[in-house]
C-alpha cells in the first residue's frame, strides 16, 4: 500500500474544500489526508481555517470511498490551539458575537466527530488547547515521543468549553478538571496514559510508518462495519445496562448479521477467502 503520509497522495475526492489553510489529499484506495495548512502560525485556530475545516470534514462525511482519514498539522507543530489575532480580536466582541464565533469551533470538531471513515491524529511537535481537542475528537491520536500537550485557557481567565465534550470523553472527568484548571504543559507519555494519545512513536518517519500500519487495518474492516462500530459505541457510553439497552445492542447485531457485509464477511471467513473490501494485496 502506498504510504499516506511518506509518498506523494493521488487526488481521488472531488473537492472544494481544498485550500491554502487546509489541504485535502486523498489515495485510490481511499486514504484521506487532511492537513492544517498554517505552518507560519503553528497551526493556530482562527475563524478562516475554522471554516475550512468544517468544510472539509463535511466533504468526508459524504465521501464514498474513503475508508481512513488522517489528521495532520504542516511544518513542526500539529497545533498550537487559538491564534493570537482572532483571540485579540474577540476580546471586543460581544457575548453574543462570541457565542457565534464559538459555535463554529463547535461545529467544526462534531463534523470531525461524525465522520464515518476511521479518524487518526498525527500529532507532531504539540497539540494546545484546539489543537487537543483535534486530537480528542479522531478515533485514534498517534503522537511523537516528544509531543507537548497543554490546556492553557485558565492562565488567560478562559476556559476550554467547546473542546470539553471530547476531552472529557478521551481522558475523563478528573483528569480534565485537573488539567484545566492547572493549564499545565504534559508529554506524550501523560497523555498516552490518559487516554489522549493511543500510540507513541520516535519521530516523523515512524509517524508515516503508523500511518501505513493503520491504514491498512482499515482497509481489512467492512466500511460499513466501521461506521457502524462508532456509532455503537456513542450509544452505549455511559448508559445503564438494562432491557432497553440489551434490546438495542441485539438489534444492532442482527441487522449486521443479516446486512451485504455481514453475510459476505462471514462467507469469506468460513471459506478463507478476502471479502470484497479487502482487495487482494
Amino acid at each position: 500500500m502506498t504510504n499516506p503520509i511518506a509518498d506523494p497522495l493521488v487526488e481521488g475526492v472531488d473537492s472544494d474544500a481544498s485550500s491554502d489553510l487546509v489541504r485535502l489529499d486523498t489515495t485510490q484506495e481511499g486514504v484521506a489526508v487532511v492537513t492544517l495548512n498554517r505552518p507560519e502560525a503553528r497551526n493556530s485556530f482562527n475563524a478562516e481555517l475554522i471554516g475550512a475545516l468544517h468544510e472539509t470534514f463535511e466533504t468526508l462525511q459524504a465521501a464514498e470511498g474513503v475508508r481512513v482519514v488522517f489528521l495532520r498539522g504542516a511544518g513542526t507543530v500539529f497545533s498550537a490551539g487559538a491564534d493570537l489575532n482572532w483571540m485579540r480580536d474577540a476580546a471586543h466582541w460581544t457575548e453574543a458575537e462570541n457565542r457565534e464565533d464559538a459555535m463554529g469551533l463547535a461545529r467544526m470538531l462534531k463534523a470531525l466527530w461524525d465522520i464515518p471513515a476511521l479518524t487518526v491524529a498525527l500529532v507532531q511537535g504539540g497539540a494546545w488547547g484546539g489543537g487537543c481537542g483535534l486530537a480528542a475528537a479522531c478515533d485514534q491520536a498517534v503522537a511523537e515521543r516528544s509531543a507537548k500537550f497543554g490546556f492553557s485557557e485558565a492562565r488567560l481567565g478562559l476556559i476550554a468549553a467547546t473542546i470539553s465534550p471530547y476531552i472529557v470523553a478521551a481522558i475523563g472527568p478528573r483528569a480534565s478538571r485537573g488539567l484545566f484548571a492547572s493549564a499545565r504543559t504534559f508529554d506524550a507519555d501523560e497523555a498516552l496514559r490518559l487516554g489522549l494519545a493511543s500510540e507513541l512513536v520516535e519521530d516523523a518517519a515512524e509517524l508515516a510508518t503508523a500511518a501505513d500500519r493503520i491504514a491498512g487495518e482499515a482497509m481489512a474492516c467492512a466500511p460499513g462495519a466501521i461506521a457502524a462500530s462508532k456509532a455503537l459505541v456513542d450509544a452505549v457510553a455511559w448508559r445503564q445496562i438494562d432491557q432497553a439497552l440489551m434490546e438495542d445492542t441485539a438489534r444492532r447485531i442482527a441487522q449486521a448479521r443479516v446486512s451485504e457485509e455481514g453475510r459476505e464477511g462471514v462467507a469469506a471467513f468460513l471459506a478463507r477467502q478476502r471479502p470484497s473490501w479487502a482487495g487482494q494485496g
